[in-house]
């Protein structure tokens, strides 16, 4: 650690530092954006302060949602028309899956069209949003603040292509940790004046703590085990060298299943915000809603459906015997064709059943959490923004560690010239 922090201190690292200082003005100017409510809207007409089913999305965007500020929507809008893009790319729409067989300029038409989509989502859900936490407002305000909420996600996806041309790492998804880690200060602050009025308090606050980092530990465990497939060609000799793998991850569909089930199961939760019928409510709180029993297990029921879906969208194994095939390539021991099908098909099933499971504890624990204690729903361990935080500060660290090695290896060549 030490070593990387001194390559990245040398001179010959000053174009990284000025990518890594670019990436941290743009992250302080989205957390500046946090607190800029609408213009127009009277914060004391607020309705944000019990958000529900909506709090996923508020603590992704760094307590946005629940300031009402210009960035509330965040990049949501863009991961939600993302998702429905790759969704249509199963042969759901035939000129999507065409595209997606194209190669990079496919890809970039995918993009740009799930960019103008989720520009659309984003009208919708903010103008939905205004009229739900807005009081007295008219049709003529809500449309504004809809207008306004929709140039917020716009100009964050903007920030976001900025960091990934010139700073470091994924640009949405450093936007979207950035907002998390916001949050967590105002987090530990609470557990603390919480636990720390029982006669034990310090010893609480502690393992508090040791189970939180624990977690995390555990999150990186997950997120950097690989299930390596020995691949052998046929013009090649057949000592393996450590290049000749196929890697899979334990958790190929990382959190978009958490995201696929608390988007679901909120849809009713919405309606019933409107709806005055008491029948409808009760039946939503008592079987929908996460933190009731019948709903916590259907809510862990479908990030388990969901992380072999998804996965299987992912990777494909009928294309990846094909491509190895094409290649002159086999798995030893295994024949080409139907036969590296059901092998790859067996080993993405048993990596995908224990990374889903995995996936639903992380998920599920803060609402147990929050059932056998008396802390706050803001106060939690585990869930859905600390596996992202893990996954896009791994993501990160490998890119810098990838530009510091880099720079290295041009280093010594030109040395020995």
């Amino acid at each position: 650690m030490f070593a990387k922090l001194k390559q990245l201190a040398s001179p010959k690292s000053a174009e990284l530092r000025k990518r890594i200082y670019f990436t941290i003005a743009i992250l302080f100017i989205f957390k500046v954006g946090t607190t800029i409510i609408v213009p127009g809207v009277d914060r004391a007409n607020l309705q944000t302060s019990t958000l529900g089913f909506l709090e996923l999305v508020n603590i992704m965007g760094g307590g946005a949602m629940e300031q009402f500020s210009i960035f509330a929507l965040g990049v949501m809008p863009y991961i939600t028309a993302s998702i429905i893009m790759q969704l249509a790319q199963m042969d759901i729409i035939p000129a999507v899956a065409e595209m997606a067989k194209e190669g990079h300029t496919g890809r970039q038409k995918i993009n740009k069209i799930s960019r103008i989509l989720g520009i659309g989502i984003a009208f919708i859900q903010g103008y939905l949003m205004s009229f739900a936490f807005v009081q007295h407002g008219t049709a003529l305000d809500y449309m504004q603040f809809a207008l306004v909420l929709t140039a917020g996600t716009a100009l964050l996806l903007w920030m976001g292509d900025r960091i990934t041309a010139k700073g470091v790492g994924n640009g949405i998804s450093l936007i979207i940790m950035a907002g998390i880690i916001a949050s967590m200060p105002t987090m530990f602050m609470q557990a603390w004046g919480i636990l720390s009025d029982a006669s034990t308090g310090l010893l609480l606050f502690i393992t508090f703590l040791l189970i939180y980092l624990g977690i995390i530990i555990g999150i990186v465990f997950v997120e950097t085990a690989r299930r390596k497939i020995p691949i052998q060609y046929a013009n090649k000799s057949t000592n393996f060298s450590g290049k000749n793998y196929i890697p899979f991850k334990l958790n190929s569909a990382g959190v978009i299943p958490v995201i696929f089930a608390s988007t679901l199961l909120s849809a009713p939760a919405f309606v019933s915000e409107f709806s005055d019928n008491v029948r409808i409510t009760n039946f939503v709180e008592n079987y929908l809603m996460m933190d009731s029993g019948p709903g916590f297990v259907l809510y862990i029921g479908l990030i388990i459906a969901f992380c072999y879906f998804y996965t299987h969208l992912q990777i494909k194994p009928k294309e990846m015997s094909e491509n190895l095939q094409k290649n002159g390539g086999f798995i030893p021991g295994i024949r080409p064709g139907k036969d590296t099908i059901e092998y790859v098909k067996t080993v993405l099933n048993r990596l995908t059943f224990v990374g889903a499971i995995f996936l639903a504890f992380i998920a599920g624990l803060p609402i147990i959490f929050a059932n056998i204690t008396n802390l706050p729903p803001s106060v939690s361990i585990g869930g859905t923004g600390l596996l992202i935080v893990v996954g896009v500060t791994l993501e990160t660290y490998r890119k810098i560690d990838s530009e510091l090695t880099s720079r290295t290896f041009e280093g010594r060549r030109s040395r020995r010239r």
